[in-house]
């Protein structure tokens, strides 16, 4: 399926116009958890209602799992997964790295997708046939690097501390074998990857919001994403995603060791 790049532009705008007007000026700040911190702000919230919003206008037939207020029509077979703003501890931080994320479901199969970074007036789209980058500079196809060798790649995750047990030690199995690792940076590493910057993301605890939007942009750019088991990324949980098959076979290879 394709979507119109005029739509997915137009989610961008009408996140933006919640988002930038409270980025390094937070109103206020929720916890979700009563123990620990998952904050939520005032920009998560009005960012996903507007996208709502225009979603339920144009197309009134399709679903919506937003991570903020939950699930509508999830039994009809297109649906749109938000995520308003990826990245908010970046957000209250005052850093530039978060996005706002929709991606669009056809029977479960991530077709297509923005991530909006509006502060520094970048989009990444997929329509279904083609990923796009559009900022400054211009507008250019996205394409991976060719990376095909884990000596010569660069790794991002958000932070190792949140991979526990096997999982921490299959992480690090892969950490030490590239040529750089990276930290934080949420969304933005997947975009950077599916721009030809980075080789290698890998994550764990995901859930569908925090993913389904950046699949089609990685795997139109050329680019593999799937769970650490190699089942669909849509699945979210611990996810891998690779400039190239070869790089992807690699990293799977340890973290499934």
């Amino acid at each position: 399926m394709v979507v119109e790049l005029s739509f997915l532009k137009q989610i961008a705008s009408v996140a933006a116009e919640q988002t930038l007007p409270r980025f390094r000026n937070i109103s206020l700040i929720d916890n979700k958890f009563e123990s620990g911190f998952d904050p939520v702000t005032e920009a998560d919230r009005e960012a996903e209602r507007a996208i709502r919003v225009l979603i339920n206008e144009v197309y009134p037939d399709h679903g919506i799992l937003g991570e903020e207020f939950g699930s509508e029509n999830l039994d009809h077979s297109h649906i749109w997964v938000i995520d308003p703003i990826d990245g908010t501890r970046a957000f209250i931080s005052g850093i530039p790295v978060w996005g706002t994320l929709a991606g669009l479901t056809v029977d479960g199969d991530a077709v297509a997708g923005v991530m909006a970074q509006p502060f520094t007036n970048e989009l990444f789209l997929c329509d279904g046939e083609a990923s796009w980058y559009e900022g400054p500079g211009g507008t250019r196809r996205l394409t991976t690097r060719k990376t095909r060798d884990l000596a010569d790649a660069t790794l991002f995750t958000t932070t190792p501390a949140l991979f526990k047990g096997e999982e921490r030690t299959a992480y690090d199995s892969v950490e030490r074998r590239v040529k750089l690792a990276r930290y934080g940076t949420d969304c933005y590493a997947y975009a950077m990857l599916a721009a030809g910057f980075v080789d290698l993301v890998i994550e764990t605890g995901l859930h569908p919001y925090d993913i389904v939007a950046l699949i089609p942009i990685i795997e139109k750019a050329g680019g593999v994403v799937t769970t650490w088991d190699g089942g669909p990324a849509e699945n979210a949980g611990s996810v891998v995603a690779a400039a190239t098959l070869e790089l992807h076979a690699q990293a799977m290879a340890l973290l499934q060791a």
